[in-house]
């Protein structure tokens, strides 16, 4: 029987396969019933965008991301947790990060998914600065406001049963 769960965090220029990630997670497991993804993309913002610049504090970055999900590692009976999250140079239809949740059961590894991206979303030190078609630089992205909200949702909620 495998040991406590202890987070997957990595921080990376290059891009990752997903499939490879949930294979290494569930490999030689029966223990996992369900396992839940989440891949985001760069997208080109109706052709404005040619590629998007992440940048980020090495080693806090990765400090925060830990944090984050040993938290949802103690909120919900998870089998296993990935997160990535890249960095550099990104164009559209890139993949900038992905989160992959394993639990005995859906739900907790829904919710699991969806904790760890709202927090990557509002709190993760990551800094994007968009280059447009037209060779102009745009400037620094700002949070949105909506990003804030959802991770607010996760403040007073703890499941039941863990």
């Amino acid at each position: 029987m495998p040991g406590p769960v202890v987070p997957t965090v990595r921080i990376q220029a290059e891009d990752f396969d997903v499939a490879a990630e949930i294979a290494r997670m569930t490999q030689g497991r029966a223990d996992i019933g369900a396992v839940v993804t989440f891949s985001g993309l760069c997208r080109d913002e109706a052709g404005r965008l040619a590629a998007l610049e992440l940048e980020h504090y090495p080693g806090m970055a990765e400090a925060e991301i830990g944090r984050i999900a040993a938290d949802a590692v103690r909120r919900w009976p998870l089998q296993g947790l990935t997160a990535i999250h890249r960095h550099g140079r990104i164009v559209p239809g890139e993949n900038i990060v992905l989160v992959v949740a394993a639990s005995a059961h859906r739900q907790a590894a829904f919710e699991a998914a969806n904790f760890l991206m709202d927090y990557l979303k509002s709190r993760a030190p990551f800094w994007k600065k968009e280059h447009h078609t037209d060779g102009s630089e745009g400037g620094w992205v700002d949070a949105k406001e909506a990003d804030d909200e959802a991770a607010s949702r996760w403040k007073q909620a703890v499941p039941k049963g863990n």
